[in-house]
């Protein structure tokens, strides 16, 4: 067997050149708007996440910005907790609410299709975090042309 002779790695190190930006850091111009769309399941990958932070990166370079949950993607925007709702069961269990939370705190707005919250999930609206807007199902697709009449930029993630 080999021997390695190349010191562990500790806490501080990094592989990559994290500093090195190769694109313009761009913001929005005045009136600006984006639509980011959630089409999956909280907590059976790390789209719901990503796309979250994605909202709120979008959010503060100064898009007038919007979630969209349907489908699956209700699941994200549902009341948690146990043994009570609020209370974390283990570490990063609520932080879906946290950071939906925080983005709605920063301005940002969100909607949850009823149709996938009741007829999918089985949910009433009470289920739904506060400050998320609930909408018909007519409105998931409305609200996507909205967007793109106003040209906004439109970030659309589809899981199963």
């Amino acid at each position: 067997m080999p021997k390695v002779k190349k010191a562990m790695h500790k806490d501080g190190d990094f592989f990559v050149d994290y500093e090195d930006k190769v694109f313009e850091d761009v913001k929005a111009k005045p009136g600006e708007k984006a639509l980011v769309t959630f089409h999956t399941v909280a907590f059976e990958g790390s789209i719901g996440l990503v796309n979250i932070l994605s909202a709120t990166r979008l959010q503060r370079k100064g898009f007038e910005t919007s979630i969209l949950l349907y489908g699956p993607g209700v699941t994200l925007g549902i009341q948690r907790g146990f043994p009570t709702l609020g209370s974390e069961a283990f570490p990063g269990h609520l932080n879906y609410a946290a950071r939906l939370k925080k983005f709605m705190d920063e301005g940002g707005k969100i909607y949850a299709c009823r149709f996938a919250l009741q007829a999918l999930y089985g949910h009433g609206e009470p289920s739904l975090l506060p400050g998320i807007q609930p909408i018909s199902p007519l409105d998931v697709m409305d609200i996507q042309l909205v967007h793109r009449n106003e040209n906004a930029f439109v970030l659309h993630t589809w899981t199963m």
